[in-house]
C-alpha cells in the first residue's frame, strides 16, 4: 500500500500553478530524488507532502497514522534549547521520557529521597520497553558523525550549523517518510558519505530528498521525480537513465513546438490577408484558428538556461601563488602547519577536508589577506582575484539585485564592451523585476546567481571560489563547469561538491589532520585511489602485552594475478549485458501498453532493476580498481 498518493493535486499562488493537476504515488522502502530547476517548487512540494501546506484541489491520500519527518530550507524561528535537546527533541514522547529520567536522576544524585527512586524506576521501565536507550545512543551517534556539539545553544549557532543540527533532528525521528531539502548542504565530504551510508543501508527506509550534489543522488535514488512547468513525471531506473531520456524528450517537445509554431504561424498569414481571405475563409478554420492561439497562450516555456561568461585579466608571468613552508595557529589548534605549494597560471586546484579543519583559513593566507605565523608567501605581478564568499558577504541585503552589480550604475563593461545592466542580469536567469528587488529577499540558489555575476563583471586572472555549488540548479552547476574549464587563468576552489571536483579541477589540496596538507593529481577520485590506506600495526609494549596502533601506510605497487586479470578482460562484457538487460527493462516500464495486460509484473521488474542497480555499481567500482592496479603495475 502508498504511503502517500496524490490525484490531481493543484496549487498556486497567483501565477502560473507551481502544480497543475500532479499525480504521484511514493511506495514503501522508495528513495525518490526530486528534481527540476531552481523556483519550480520543488520546497513547496515536499512542505505539501508534510502536511504543512494546504493544495487548492484534488485528493491527497495518506496511510493512517503516517509518520514524516521533514528537513526544510529555511531553519525554524522558534527552536530553543541546547543542541541536543532540540535534536532529541525529534523522538517526540521518547524525549520526556529521557528527560524525565536525566532530572530525577539529578535530583537523587544530589541527596533527595523520598519517591525519587520509585519514580525512577517507573521511568526506567517505560524507557526500556519503549527502546529508548537505543533511541539516546541513536542521538548520540548522529550528533558524533555530524559533528554537532550537543551542550552548544542552538540559538548560538551559525545558519549552516543549525541547518545540521535540524538534519541530525529529523534523521534520529525514525519516521515513516523522510523529506529533506538540500541535506548536504554544509556537510563536508565525510559527513556527506556517511549520511549516503546511513540512508542506504537502513532496511524500509523511505524518502524523498531535493539535492544539486549529483553523485549523492546516482548512489541513493532509486527513483527519479521531476518537476517541470507545474507537471509531475515518475522515472524509474538511475539518474544517469533520467538525464538521457530527460534530454530526449526535450529535444521531441522542441520538435513539436517548432511544428506548432510554424503552422500558427501561416494560419495567422492565412487571416491577415484582408478581402481575399475572406471570399475563402471558412467558419471552421477560423475556429480551428482561435483554438491554435489558445494552446500557444497556454504553453508554459521551460525556464532559460544561464548564459554566464567569464572575463580573463590581462597575464603578467606564469607564477600565481608561492608558499614556502607556511604555518598558522590558532589557540592550541594547528591549522596549516609547514606547508608548501606554487601555483601556477592555468592551475585548477581543488581544496577538500572536514569543516573547520582551516580551508578558508589557508586561502586568505595564499592570497595574502592573512600573515602566516611562520614561512613566506609571494604572489604574482599583476595579480586581479575574484573571490567568491560562501557566507556571501559581498552582497548587501537592503539594495538591490541590479545596485549589488552595478554600484549604482546603469552598466557593466563585460570584455570592454558596455551591457546594461538588466540585460546582463538576464543572463543569470533575473528577469527585469527580480533584477530590482533587494537581495534579502532572493532564494539561496538566486543570491548565488547573484554573487556569480557580481564577480564574472570583473575582469580576473585568480578565481577563488569557496563553496559556490550550494543551491545552484544542475544546469547552472554544468554550466559553471564548462567556464572553468575554459577558463585560461588560475582557480584555487573549495568544494564539499565531488562530482565539481572530479569535473573541474586539475590537482586536490587534502586537509590531512593536525595541519598536515598533502598535493594530489586530479580531483575526488583520484585522490581516493592515491590515498594512503591505514593499516593496523601491532606491537609489544611493556610487560609483553601487544598494542594495536593504525598507521598510515604509503600505497604499494603490487602485481594483478592471474584471476584478476581475466576478471579484468570479462568485466565490461558482463557490464555490457547487465546494462542491456537494464534498458530492455526500463523500456518496458516506459510503455503504457505494458501495464494494461501485465501490470501486476512490474513490482518484480523493478525489484530486478533495483538489483541490476546495485550490481553495475559494485561491478564498474571492481572495475576501477582492477584498472588503476593494471596502470600502476605498468608504471611501477
Amino acid at each position: 500500500m502508498s504511503l502517500i498518493t496524490l490525484q490531481d493535486v493543484s496549487l498556486s499562488f497567483g501565477g502560473a500553478p507551481i502544480l497543475d493537476q500532479v499525480n504521484l504515488q511514493i511506495e514503501p522502502g522508495e528513495r525518490l530524488c526530486l528534481v527540476g530547476r531552481n523556483g519550480e517548487g520543488k520546497s513547496t512540494l515536499l512542505q505539501l507532502l508534510a502536511g504543512a501546506l494546504p493544495h487548492d484541489s484534488g485528493r491527497i491520500i495518506r496511510t493512517p497514522g503516517l509518520k514524516t519527518a521533514q528537513l526544510a530550507q529555511e531553519v525554524p524561528a522558534a527552536m530553543a534549547g541546547t543542541v541536543y535537546e532540540v535534536v532529541a527533541g525529534g523522538l517526540g514522547e521518547l524525549f520526556s521520557l529521557l528527560a524525565r529520567h536525566h532530572a530525577l536522576g539529578a535530583r537523587l544524585a544530589a541527596g533527595e529521597g523520598g519517591q525519587i527512586m520509585t519514580e525512577l524506576e517507573e521511568v526506567t521501565h517505560l524507557l526500556e520497553t519503549a527502546g529508548g536507550w537505543q533511541a539516546e545512543q541513536r542521538v548520540d551517534t548522529v550528533l558524533t558523525r555530524l559533528a554537532i556539539a550537543a551542550d552548544q545553544r542552538f540559538a548560538d549557532l551559525s545558519g549552516g550549523m543549525k541547518r545540521r543540527v535540524m538534519l541530525a533532528r529529523a534523521l534520529i525521528s525514525d519516521p515513516d517518510l523522510l523529506l529533506l531539502d538540500e541535506p548536504t548542504n554544509h556537510l563536508d565530504i565525510d559527513s556527506i558519505a556517511w549520511l549516503e551510508e546511513f540512508l542506504t543501508t537502513t532496511a524500509g527506509r523511505t524518502l524523498l530528498f531535493v539535492t544539486h550534489d549529483r553523485l549523492f543522488a546516482r548512489r541513493l535514488a532509486t527513483r527519479i521525480v521531476d518537476l517541470d512547468r507545474g507537471k509531475l513525471t515518475s522515472w524509474p531506473g538511475t539518474y544517469a537513465d533520467y538525464l538521457r531520456r530527460k534530454d530526449e524528450l526535450l529535444a521531441v517537445e522542441a520538435e513539436q513546438d517548432k511544428k506548432f509554431d510554424k503552422k500558427l504561424s501561416q494560419e495567422e498569414a492565412w487571416i491577415r490577408q484582408g478581402v481575399k481571405a475572406r471570399r475563402t475563409r471558412n467558419q471552421g478554420r477560423v475556429r480551428a484558428l482561435l483554438k491554435i492561439r489558445e494552446e500557444r497562450a497556454a504553453r508554459r516555456n521551460q525556464i532559460g538556461k544561464a548564459r554566464m561568461q567569464l572575463q580573463e585579466a590581462e597575464v603578467a608571468g606564469k607564477l600565481r601563488v608561492r608558499a614556502e613552508n607556511i604555518s598558522y595557529r590558532y589557540g592550541e589548534r594547528n591549522l596549516v602547519d609547514n606547508f608548501s605549494i606554487s601555483i601556477m597560471r592555468g592551475d585548477k586546484v581543488g581544496i577538500i577536508g572536514p569543516n573547520g579543519c582551516g580551508k578558508t583559513t589557508l586561502l586568505r593566507m595564499l592570497l595574502g589577506r592573512l600573515e602566516p605565523q611562520q614561512g613566506a608567501i609571494q604572489l604574482g605581478t599583476n595579480l586581479q582575484v575574484a573571490y567568491y564568499d560562501q557566507l556571501r558577504a559581498q552582497l548587501d541585503e537592503e539594495r538591490s539585485v541590479a545596485d549589488n552589480v552595478g554600484d549604482g550604475n546603469d552598466t557593466v563593461m563585460v570584455n570592454n564592451q558596455p551591457r546594461h545592466i538588466i540585460g546582463y542580469l538576464k543572463d543569470f536567469l533575473f528577469t527585469p523585476d527580480r533584477a530590482r528587488s533587494p537581495v534579502k529577499i532572493l532564494s539561496g540558489g538566486e543570491r548565488n546567481r547573484l554573487l556569480l555575476a557580481k564577480l564574472f563583471s570583473r575582469p580576473a586572472n585568480l578565481l577563488v571560489l569557496d563553496e559556490p555549488t550550494n543551491d545552484l540548479d544542475v544546469e547552472t552547476l554544468e554550466l559553471l563547469e564548462e567556464l572553468l574549464l575554459d577558463y585560461q587563468g588560475t582557480v584555487l576552489l573549495v568544494s564539499h561538491d565531488r562530482a565539481f571536483l572530479n569535473n573541474v579541477v586539475t590537482s586536490t589540496l587534502v586537509f590531512e589532520g593536525n595541519g598536515r596538507i598533502q598535493e594530489y593529481a586530479g580531483g575526488y577520485d583520484d585522490w581516493l585511489l592515491q590515498r594512503p590506506q591505514a593499516e593496523v600495526v601491532v606491537k609489544r609494549g611493556k610487560g609483553g602485552k601487544k598494542k594495536a596502533k593504525i598507521v598510515a601506510s604509503q600505497p604499494t605497487v603490487r602485481k594483478l594475478s592471474f584471476k584478476e586479470k581475466q576478471e579484468l578482460v570479462d568485466l565490461p562484457m558482463r557490464i555490457e549485458a547487465m546494462e542491456t538487460e537494464q534498458q530492455t527493462l526500463l523500456d518496458t516500464l516506459a510503455d503504457p501498453a505494458f501495464y494494461q495486460t501485465k501490470g501486476a509484473d512490474a513490482k518484480p521488474i523493478q525489484a530486478r532493476l533495483d538489483e541490476l542497480e546495485t550490481t553495475l555499481i559494485a561491478a564498474f567500482q571492481r572495475w576501477e580498481k582492477l584498472e588503476a592496479l593494471a596502470n600502476n603495475e605498468a608504471e611501477g
